[in-house]
């Protein structure tokens, strides 16, 4: 999908957005670049910098990962490669980021666009809350969003 998607728009095809798509792929939640190129970078990638965030985009032109800002001027990228529809629900103080679904907020989404002359195609729902801090919590010691 991305080779054809790279070649329709005549972007080149390069060993370097291959080994970003697999490791986008493979991160388990969610992630911003930087935790991205750190990642690779951990893995004895040579990848660079710019290429880690112009292959993020092009990914999600070719809408293989999904863009998702939960207010903190951070992007995040998660996969769409075998996910379902899903909500998020933010903690505001630690950052973490636990998903869920629920049917009644699709099934309210797809009324409101109705109700307004839209056929709903995609939605995003974000609930921004604070967790209840524990001691043990892994997301209070600056470790990654899931």
């Amino acid at each position: 999908m991305f080779r054809d998607f790279l070649k329709r728009g005549n972007n080149r095809i390069t060993p370097e957005r291959f080994e970003v798509l697999d490791s986008a792929l493979e991160f388990d939640g969610h992630f911003s670049a930087d935790e991205l190129f750190i990642s690779m970078k951990n893995n004895n990638s040579r990848v660079s910098r710019a290429t880690v965030y112009n292959t993020l985009e092009l990914l999600c032109q070719a809408e293989l990962l999904s863009l998702r800002n939960f207010s903190n001027k951070v992007n995040y990228y998660e996969s769409n490669f075998k996910r379902q529809n899903h909500f998020h629900l933010v903690c505001i103080d630690c950052g973490r980021i636990v998903e869920f679904t629920e049917s009644r907020i699709e099934e309210i989404s797809k009324d409101i666009g109705e109700k307004l002359g839209f056929k709903t195609s995609s939605y995003s729902y974000n609930i921004f809350a604070r967790c209840e801090k524990k001691p043990d919590c892994p997301f209070l010691n600056g470790k990654s969003n899931s």
